[in-house]
């Protein structure tokens, strides 16, 4: 009986996901900022960069969807025409000019078809703009800090946790959420720069459609321009040890009146306590 009981669960557990994933795929794609249960497509974006990402995986797909059409329409018409039973003397035509010129030259135009795109996405990734705010993101044994430069109006620096349990936000959601939040001006360029002070981490936010390593010793740098005010999640993407699925990263883009009095805000309470004392090295006698 109870073989049968939790054979039935099983079955209606399954039967309940797909429909759930049915129903709930126009609802899925919609989640901006933070991932959505049933999740099928990319998070809605908040960046130019980012509908840009997203545009060019939608065209891959339906490319993709019409390359995979195009296959199974020859390999039935292949089935269907040329089987034993309609062929009993099967053809011994070893070239056909004109079918291979075909293979070849329609291939080449594929790729092109997605160089050309992919290189003009490349080009605004990796050409950053004159930034209007300058944060320095590190990554750690498994948290983030950040650091406003003093020339950008900072002048501070400060370390991002996840937030436990009992102390998230209503507005937080579980594994997302942290004790200090990255907060940056809507309409803004914003340059990131990502380094890294023990192992290689992954700075990713999804909503933005920015994903760059963070490896130590080197200075990566990427960027965005959050066209919409809100709070926005994503987390290291790097297997970066026991800890790395406890490595969220918070971004709140506000206005720039909520951001100036943030920045005064965050001054006092993560003043910064001045240079480190320079290293003095004992000389030979």
């Amino acid at each position: 009986m109870r073989i049968e009981t939790s054979g039935l669960r099983s079955v209606t557990a399954l039967f309940g996901a797909a429909v759930a994933l049915v129903l709930g795929i126009s609802e899925a794609v919609a989640g901006t900022g933070a991932p959505t249960p049933w999740e099928t497509g990319m998070q809605g974006m908040v960046t130019e960069l980012g509908q840009n990402v997203s545009d060019f995986h939608t065209y891959l797909v339906w490319l993709i969807t019409a390359i995979c059409l195009f296959v199974l329409a020859l390999i039935v018409i292949i089935v269907v025409r040329f089987n034993e039973n309609r062929n009993t003397v099967p053809s011994r035509t070893t070239h056909n000019t004109l079918l291979e010129v075909a293979w070849t030259i329609v291939p080449v135009l594929i790729l092109v078809a997605i160089a050309i795109p992919s290189f003009r996405l490349l080009r605004q990734q990796l050409i950053i703009p004159p930034a209007d705010v300058v944060v320095k993101a590190t990554g750690y044994s498994w948290y983030w800090g950040y650091e406003y430069p003093e020339d950008q109006g900072g002048g501070f620096k400060f370390d991002s946790n996840m937030a436990e349990e009992k102390d998230l936000k209503p507005d937080q959601p579980r594994l997302l959420g942290v004790d200090n939040a990255m907060v940056v001006p809507v309409g803004k360029n914003v340059r990131v720069q990502v380094t890294a002070a023990d192992v290689i981490h992954a700075f990713a936010l999804p909503s933005f459609g920015v994903k760059v390593d963070a490896i130590p010793g080197r200075l990566n740098e990427t960027w965005f321009r959050a066209e919409k005010e809100g709070v926005y999640y994503g987390q290291c993407s790097e297997l970066c040890g026991n800890g790395h699925p406890y490595m969220p990263i918070e971004i709140r883009v506000v206005s720039e009146q909520q951001y100036a009095a943030w920045l005064a805000e965050a001054k006092q309470k993560f003043a910064s306590t001045g240079a480190p004392a320079p290293v003095k090295f004992a000389t030979a006698q």
